[in-house]
């Protein structure tokens, strides 16, 4: 069997070809590596099974036709991540996150295959007026990177019902693991913290800490996507959570580090949590890693992170003064 993984060279992406590989594919991984790293791939190097192919989805004078020709299963993780330059730069997260995923679905649907996994993203709920949050909550995207991975949903969902392609969308919720970011405008927490923490700073704290996350670690989503893959169910929408939510103090307490305060940023949920109870009915997929587990396998890699740019408040301040501009 031969899957594609777009964005195979990223965090998610790449863990997913682990997986994809473990269970016997030959996989074919297309990154422009604009936020993947060949470093996140290295460990396949020389495997036969395993092809790279250094192209951009959203340009559409690459012919991306001839590396789908003979696939059976596309995860479609490529996109533009990060809130304060899809403020600065809404069209290009368009053409990468929207134009690019049409590209995908239309070259999946050339290439007549099984299942399209697509990764889309809790931040389509916005600010949640329900927790746990269902699949059928409001849609209200607080930023362009919300929302063009939300109009990316919708196009996988309409060519699955215009078309007849298989596909499913899997919805998720605060990603951490082993080759999680490290760049971008002011990155995700686990990546600032870690990176604080090797430099002996104290951990920048968004607001009073009490806020709560659905860390859900990377190799339950890869699971999650590959038990979505292998099943008969299409047209579905699934939250993918870890069934848990945890304040941001509780990691600080588990990293055993001091911390100071940063303000509150506006367009910022005070909770994310999934209810999963769809994924856990209809696919039989429950996640696997607690977060203590998790934790301490960052803590075990954190190493990875010593190169990652060092955050404090000044620079965080710097970083985020459009976000504070646009969305306050």
């Amino acid at each position: 069997m031969k899957a594609i993984v777009t964005g195979g060279a990223g965090f998610i992406g790449s863990h997913m070809c682990d997986l994809l590989v473990q269970e016997g594919f030959r996989v074919t991984i297309i990154d422009n590596l604009a936020n993947g790293r060949l470093e996140n791939l290295s460990h396949h190097k020389g495997n036969p099974d395993v092809a790279f192919v250094q192209a951009d989805i959203g340009d559409y004078a690459t012919d991306l036709d001839p590396f789908f020709s003979d696939a059976d299963y596309v995860f479609h993780f490529a996109a533009l991540a990060d809130i304060v330059p899809s403020i600065n730069d809404p069209l290009t997260y368009h053409r990468a996150n929207v134009d690019g995923t049409i590209r995908v679905l239309e070259a999946a649907r050339k290439a007549n295959i099984k299942k399209l996994v697509y990764a889309a993203s809790s931040s389509c709920y916005g600010i949640p007026d329900v927790y746990p949050t269902p699949e059928t909550a409001r849609i209200d995207p607080q930023y362009p990177y919300a929302l063009t991975k939300y109009l990316g949903e919708e196009y996988v969902m309409n060519w699955g019902k215009i078309y007849g392609l298989p596909v499913v969308s899997m919805r998720f919720f605060n990603v951490y693991g082993p080759r999680h970011r490290t760049g971008g405008t002011y990155g995700a927490v686990f990546g600032v913290f870690l990176a604080q923490l090797l430099a002996g700073k104290p951990l920048t704290v968004v607001g009073d800490g009490e806020q709560t996350r659905d860390f859900t670690f990377v190799t339950d989503v890869a699971s999650a996507c590959y038990a979505a893959a292998k099943s008969e169910i299409t047209q579905e929408i699934f939250n993918v959570g870890s069934d848990h939510t945890y304040s941001v103090n509780r990691l600080v307490e588990l990293l055993g580090a001091e911390k100071i305060h940063i303000p509150k940023r506006p367009g910022e949920p005070d909770c994310t949590y999934a209810d999963i109870s769809k994924i856990k009915r209809l696919l039989g997929w429950e996640p696997k890693v607690s977060f203590e587990e998790g934790v301490k396998i960052m803590l075990d890699n954190i190493e990875l992170w010593r190169e990652a740019p060092v955050w404090d408040e000044e620079s965080i301040q710097e970083a985020t003064r459009d976000w504070f501009k646009y969305l306050g």
